[in-house]
């Protein structure tokens, strides 16, 4: 399995271990990683204004294909909102009407609006993080990305990035 170096850089990105430096997490992502096995979790501090993928992407000299995107999928089926996150290369899509929805068992499934992420993951748009999701909901990580070295992906919050093995988010 491929670690990820502490202190690595990717592109113009210097990591720090994520344990390290809760400045940079998101309240969800912290308590998370406090009792996840996973050791090799890297953050890196960012402009907020470049979180946006193909903007930070740019920015920071960091692949697309490098780079994997957390969305919720939210669907109602007798009148209960079931959510879901999706872990996607920033190359790729979600498939949001088959896949999903039938995960979800609802009969539309549709990515969750912005304020809506934002109330139900406990972290900021763009910033969208399979780590510290709420346990009951599904998360589907795409073999793209567990097959990946290593990915960057959200850290909860838009002033930083986390870089992790995919493996370990597989």
């Amino acid at each position: 399995m491929f670690h990820v170096q502490h202190g690595c850089v990717l592109g113009k990105l210097s990591t720090e271990p994520a344990r390290d430096r809760a400045d940079l997490l998101a309240p969800p992502v912290v308590e998370a990683l406090a009792t996840w096995s996973v050791s090799d979790v890297l953050v890196a501090p960012i402009d907020p204004d470049l979180a946006d993928t193909a903007a930070f992407c740019a920015a920071y000299d960091v692949g697309l294909d490098e780079s994997a995107n957390c969305v919720v999928v939210a669907g109602k089926r007798e009148g209960v909102m079931r959510y879901a996150a999706c872990v996607v290369l920033a190359t790729t899509r979600a498939d949001v009407n088959t896949v999903v929805r039938k995960l979800l068992d609802v009969r539309k499934a549709s990515f969750a609006p912005m304020a809506e992420a934002v109330e139900v993951t406990g972290m900021e748009y763009g910033g969208i993080t399979p780590i510290g999701l709420p346990s009951s909901w599904p998360i589907l990580v795409d073999s793209r990305v567990a097959a990946a070295p290593y990915v960057v992906i959200g850290s909860g919050v838009r002033h930083s990035k986390i870089v992790i093995a995919g493996p370990a988010l597989g």
